[in-house]
């Protein structure tokens, strides 16, 4: 077997709580998206997407299975876990929970590559996701909090924080330099525009809590499967929808390309039943949300986890852009 196998999970173990899964032949990490540990699992049954889900919550782990499971029922494309020979969707060996998945062959594909007809079926798929949780899913009183926004003053604090660590690192590297320009001219639009934070925002429905690019494989122009649930959860459900479209159509400049956008928020309007005010206040929360967003750099300086730094460039000139074309960015989503 190859080499990366030694590194795998349990598989013997763990293929014995199934019935007839085959014997296994390789086990290969895969190594596309940054939070997750996967691995491609081949038998001589078939192929398998095995889940090593490094949170450990069993109990959110059976309600992300349950949902997929019920969601698949009502069309949604989705990949939910194959059941055990006592019907149990989640494995714990060693202390660690694992989950097995039939492979989905596809592909993973960014608005670059979508079409204009194709960005629209993006916003109907994600209209559907939140209309099909609705259905599926629970809301209780105690996930009805109010979401609060950024505060502004813990930012500035943070940029102060992130500034040193950028201009004291060794070797000095371009990096380096832009994160300074960046965190100097995001602190200059922060203090034009602190008075614009918004106030709370009311959770009300379960969302897929990830919905981007490397969570959507494609076999060829059709969506074949939402993967990675790991933060379902409930959230004000257009404010996802305005994230995805953040990651999906941000081209490496920073700028979103509006007319895709268009035509995928009025998909997802009129898959979702979601109004033009509940669109537009999404964007402004999301917009606050990026201008006082500094994750990557978080990774880079105070994780010294530098697996992000490629997405750096084009996600810190969005929030520059997205400030400039406030206007236009909210028409494309709420026009």
């Amino acid at each position: 077997m190859p080499r990366s196998f030694a590194t795998a999970p349990p598989v013997g173990a763990l293929l014995r709580r199934y019935e007839n899964p085959g014997e296994p032949l390789s086990c290969e990490p895969v190594t596309q998206g940054l939070l997750n540990r996967g691995y491609r699992l081949a038998t001589t049954r078939g192929a398998y997407f095995l889940k090593h889900h490094l949170d450990g919550d069993r109990e959110a782990i059976a309600r992300q299975h349950r949902a997929t499971q019920r969601l698949q029922t009502l069309g949604v494309p989705v990949a939910p876990p194959v059941e055990d020979a006592h019907g149990d969707t989640v494995a714990v060996i060693g202390g660690r929970c694992y989950a097995l998945h039939p492979w989905i062959e596809g592909r993973h594909r960014d608005g670059a590559q979508l079409t204009t007809a194709q960005s629209r079926r993006l916003g109907s798929l994600l209209g559907l996701v939140h209309t099909c949780l609705e259905r599926v899913m629970e809301v209780d009183e105690t996930q009805c909090e109010e979401h609060e926004s950024a505060d502004p003053e813990e930012t500035f604090a943070l940029i102060e924080e992130l500034l040193a660590l950028a201009r004291d690192a060794r070797p000095r590297d371009p990096f380096d330099n832009l994160a300074e320009h960046r965190l100097l001219e995001r602190r200059a639009l922060l203090e034009r525009h602190a008075d614009r934070r918004p106030p709370p925002a009311s959770a009300g429905c379960w969302v897929h809590g990830d919905f981007h690019p490397l969570n959507l494989l494609y076999r060829g122009a059709e969506p074949a499967a939402i993967v990675d649930w790991d933060r379902l959860g409930v959230q004000p459900r257009a404010e996802e929808a305005v994230r995805a479209a953040a990651i999906f159509f941000v081209q490496p400049a920073g700028e979103l390309e509006l007319p895709k956008v268009r035509a995928y928020a009025r998909a997802y309007r009129r898959a979702a039943g979601a109004d033009t005010a509940e669109l537009a206040a999404a964007v402004h929360r999301v917009w606050w949300e990026r201008l006082n967003d500094f994750w990557i750099l978080r990774w880079r300086y105070q994780l010294h986890d530098r697996r992000a730094d490629p997405q750096f460039p084009a996600a810190s000139a969005l929030a520059v852009w997205w400030t400039k074309e406030y206007e236009a960015v909210r028409d494309a989503f709420a026009g």
